[in-house]
């Protein structure tokens, strides 16, 4: 994408979605949000979409993909870190 002029996003809330995971919704492994995540920008990728709640479980839909505002904050602080690493021109 990168190579056609167009920035690389990676999807961290649909990557870990589990379609028909919770019988007639949709179920997700939030636990593997942060490390997926930190790997996409370790990698390189322009940005991550992630889904985000106060309280994902009482959210009405994709709670399971969310993450809260807590985790939210610690993961961008821990983002910001690995992108300057990356992107620095040694």
């Amino acid at each position: 994408m990168r190579g056609f002029g167009y920035p690389v996003i990676y999807d961290a809330a649909h990557s870990v979605q589990l379609p028909g995971g919770k019988g007639k919704s949709s179920g997700g492994e939030r636990k593997f949000v942060e490390g997926l995540s930190r790997a996409a920008v370790a990698f390189g990728c322009d940005g991550l979409f992630l889904e985000v709640h106060s309280n994902p479980d009482q959210a009405l839909c994709d709670g399971p993909n969310m993450i809260d505002l807590v985790t939210l904050k610690k993961l961008l602080r821990q983002v910001k870190k690995i992108e300057s690493v990356v992107s620095c021109k040694w």
